[in-house]
Protein backbone atom coordinates (compact mmCIF):
# COMPACT_ATOMS: atom_id res chain seq x y z
CA UNK A 1 0.00 0.00 0.00
CA UNK A 2 1.36 3.40 -0.87
CA UNK A 3 0.35 6.32 1.30
CA UNK A 4 -0.41 9.92 0.36
CA UNK A 5 0.21 12.18 3.35
CA UNK A 6 -2.00 15.25 3.57
CA UNK A 7 -0.67 18.77 4.12
CA UNK A 8 -1.51 18.62 7.84
CA UNK A 9 1.17 15.96 8.34
CA UNK A 10 4.93 16.25 8.06
CA UNK A 11 6.60 15.39 4.73
CA UNK A 12 9.23 13.58 6.84
CA UNK A 13 6.74 10.73 7.30
CA UNK A 14 7.37 9.58 3.72
CA UNK A 15 11.02 8.77 4.44
CA UNK A 16 10.35 7.57 7.99
CA UNK A 17 7.87 4.95 6.73
CA UNK A 18 9.40 4.12 3.34
CA UNK A 19 10.45 0.64 4.45
CA UNK A 20 6.86 -0.35 5.22
CA UNK A 21 5.10 1.77 2.61
CA UNK A 22 7.31 2.17 -0.47
CA UNK A 23 6.32 4.63 -3.20
CA UNK A 24 4.43 6.81 -0.74
CA UNK A 25 4.30 10.58 -1.21
CA UNK A 26 3.36 13.82 0.49
CA UNK A 27 0.89 16.16 -1.22
CA UNK A 28 3.65 18.77 -1.39
CA UNK A 29 5.91 16.46 -3.44
CA UNK A 30 3.19 15.88 -6.05
CA UNK A 31 2.11 19.52 -6.27
CA UNK A 32 -1.14 19.19 -4.33
CA UNK A 33 -0.33 21.09 -1.15
CA UNK A 34 -2.39 24.16 -2.11
CA UNK A 35 -5.40 22.51 -3.74
CA UNK A 36 -8.87 21.63 -2.52
CA UNK A 37 -9.14 18.33 -0.64
CA UNK A 38 -11.48 16.99 -3.34
CA UNK A 39 -8.58 17.15 -5.81
CA UNK A 40 -6.37 15.26 -3.34
CA UNK A 41 -9.14 12.64 -3.06
CA UNK A 42 -9.32 12.22 -6.84
CA UNK A 43 -5.52 12.06 -7.19
CA UNK A 44 -5.32 9.33 -4.55
CA UNK A 45 -8.16 7.42 -6.17
CA UNK A 46 -6.67 7.64 -9.68
CA UNK A 47 -3.13 6.76 -8.58
CA UNK A 48 -3.71 3.95 -6.09
CA UNK A 49 -2.87 5.84 -2.90
CA UNK A 50 -4.31 5.51 0.58
CA UNK A 51 -4.82 8.99 2.07
CA UNK A 52 -3.33 9.70 5.50
CA UNK A 53 -4.81 12.81 7.07
CA UNK A 54 -6.02 14.52 10.21
CA UNK A 55 -8.88 16.02 8.19
CA UNK A 56 -12.39 14.66 8.81
CA UNK A 57 -13.54 15.65 5.30
CA UNK A 58 -11.98 12.55 3.77
CA UNK A 59 -13.97 10.28 6.08
CA UNK A 60 -17.16 12.13 5.19
CA UNK A 61 -16.46 11.77 1.47
CA UNK A 62 -15.83 8.07 1.87
CA UNK A 63 -19.32 7.71 3.29
CA UNK A 64 -20.81 9.58 0.32
CA UNK A 65 -18.62 8.49 -2.59
CA UNK A 66 -17.36 5.11 -1.35
CA UNK A 67 -13.83 3.96 -1.91
CA UNK A 68 -11.15 3.88 -3.22
CA UNK A 69 -9.22 5.62 -1.92
CA UNK A 70 -8.71 4.06 1.47
CA UNK A 71 -8.08 6.35 4.43
CA UNK A 72 -5.94 6.41 7.55
CA UNK A 73 -7.52 9.08 9.73
CA UNK A 74 -5.09 10.40 12.35
CA UNK A 75 -6.96 11.54 15.47
CA UNK A 76 -4.02 11.93 17.84
CA UNK A 77 -4.31 15.67 18.42
CA UNK A 78 -0.96 17.34 18.86
CA UNK A 79 1.67 14.64 18.51
CA UNK A 80 5.23 14.57 17.28
CA UNK A 81 6.03 13.28 13.82
CA UNK A 82 7.86 10.34 15.44
CA UNK A 83 4.79 9.49 17.55
CA UNK A 84 2.57 9.54 14.47
CA UNK A 85 5.06 7.38 12.54
CA UNK A 86 5.12 4.88 15.41
CA UNK A 87 1.31 4.68 15.48
CA UNK A 88 1.19 4.12 11.72
CA UNK A 89 3.91 1.45 11.97
CA UNK A 90 1.87 -0.33 14.66
CA UNK A 91 -1.07 -0.52 12.23
CA UNK A 92 1.07 -1.64 9.28
CA UNK A 93 -0.72 -4.93 8.63
CA UNK A 94 -4.21 -3.42 8.86
CA UNK A 95 -3.24 -0.51 6.63
CA UNK A 96 -1.87 -2.86 3.97
CA UNK A 97 -5.22 -4.70 3.91
CA UNK A 98 -7.34 -1.54 3.62
CA UNK A 99 -9.84 -1.77 0.83
CA UNK A 100 -9.55 -5.52 0.31
CA UNK A 101 -12.94 -6.98 -0.46
CA UNK A 102 -13.69 -8.11 3.09
CA UNK A 103 -11.70 -5.42 4.88
CA UNK A 104 -12.63 -1.90 5.96
CA UNK A 105 -11.62 1.10 3.87
CA UNK A 106 -10.73 3.34 6.82
CA UNK A 107 -8.60 3.05 9.94
CA UNK A 108 -8.82 5.62 12.71
CA UNK A 109 -5.62 6.06 14.72
CA UNK A 110 -6.16 7.58 18.15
Amino acid sequence: MKLLFDQNLSPKLVDMLSGLFPNSAHVMSVGLDAVDDRIVWEYAKNNGFCIVSKDSDFGDWGQVFGHPPALVWIRTGNASTQAIASKIEAQNEKINRLGDSEEPWVIVIL
